[in-house]
């Protein structure tokens, strides 16, 4: 594959990338640079932002010739007081959620699957993290606080505080070339970027996915922090979410109750699972309806679906009921795999019996 097709692929998965000509020259320079992506282990479900959707974006960086190091960040989660903050507990959530990626068809050929108890071994990742700490300031490391789901203002543990700092550690430690996360890690990657070459490393490349919407209403507060916290679809707010394990009937009561005005595109979660999980798993989208409202109709594209919505030849509903179809239909799969998946189907009846925080 050539280097523009390669960019192109990246550029798909990144809303912003820090900079694509750092992108470029990296590709030019490397046939397989390594990126990092990290997950945090918490609660007792996965939600298809975490499942389908990361598994979407991997898979188009590693058909771009990338190879993932995907860190399991149990320490990182034990800072910040997840599953009661029971490191035992949190591992065997990070042992289920790689057998939900199994199943989702991840390119596990091309993921390597770190843990941070294992790098907190070395005395050499320690030494890192303090010189991090030791070129930071305690105001701006709170900065990069939303990278933990929490706010700047909040009153933070003081593991909560170290928590930036091993994220921007455990890029140089993997040796990792791009950084591959969510939009809500801006914040510690630019970070990394900026204290790199003073530590003589690097200015890894930032490619920051999207963050897919919860199902309600977005928050009308002007504070962008915390809006873009309270935006985002997260596991704390169950009836916010589809989770990979949801049951038809679930996802169907969920995506009818979601927030859909009629015309409106931008910050229409409807629109943003067409937009990302939908016409990336699918074509065509077939959109079911009487005779008596149009009858049925085909769209090739997001851009088809977006242009019928904003003139408002689209009801909501007849929508809503086209994307419950397709998500079960992407769902009916994982849900069969991890079924018969004796590992994934042990660990998930121990993780039901554990105490959820933070």
């Amino acid at each position: 594959m050539d280097i523009e097709n390669k960019l192109d692929l990246i550029k798909q998965v990144g809303e912003e990338i820090i900079t694509e000509e750092d992108l470029k020259k990296l590709l030019q320079t490397k046939s397989h640079p390594i990126a990092y992506d990290g997950f945090e282990p918490s609660g007792t479900t996965i939600h298809i932002a975490q499942g389908l959707l990361r598994a979407i974006n991997i898979n188009k960086m590693t058909k771009a010739g990338v190879k993932f190091n995907m860190l399991v960040a149990d320490w990182h989660a034990w800072a910040n007081n997840k599953m009661g903050g029971n490191l035992e507990h949190i591992q065997k959530v990070g042992r289920y959620l790689i057998e939900v990626w199994r199943a989702c068809d991840m390119d596990l050929d091309n993921v390597k699957f770190t843990w941070a108890n294992d790098f907190i071994k070395d005395p050499e990742y320690w030494k890192i993290l303090m010189q991090v700490a030791r070129n930071n300031t305690v105001k701006r490391i709170l900065r990069c606080s939303e990278i933990m789901g929490r706010l700047e203002s909040e009153s933070l543990q003081a593991s909560q505080i170290i928590y930036p700092c091993m994220q921007c550690t455990d890029i140089f430690w993997q040796k990792c070339d791009i950084t591959q996360l969510g939009m809500d890690q801006r914040r510690v990657n630019v970070l990394a970027r900026e204290i790199g070459p003073k530590l003589g490393f690097w200015k890894p490349v930032v490619v920051s996915h999207h963050m897919l919407m919860g199902l309600s209403e977005p928050p009308r507060t002007t504070n962008t922090v915390k809006r873009a916290i309270e935006m985002k679809m997260s596991k704390s707010k169950p009836e916010n979410a589809i989770f990979m394990n949801d049951p038809e009937e679930k996802i169907k009561t969920k995506i009818n109750k979601a927030y859909c005005p009629v015309k409106v595109v931008e910050e229409n979660p409807i629109m943003e699972y067409c937009r990302y999980i939908i016409f990336e798993k699918f074509k065509t989208m077939e959109i079911k309806r009487p005779k008596k409202f149009g009858g049925d109709i085909t769209l090739g594209s997001y851009e088809d679906l977006k242009n019928v919505y904003s003139q408002g030849k689209l009801h909501p509903m007849d929508l809503k009921s086209a994307v419950s179809s397709y998500l079960n239909e992407l769902l009916d799969p994982v849900r069969e795999k991890l079924a018969k998946n004796n590992t994934a189907h042990k660990l998930m009846q121990d993780i039901k019996t554990f105490n959820v925080t933070g």
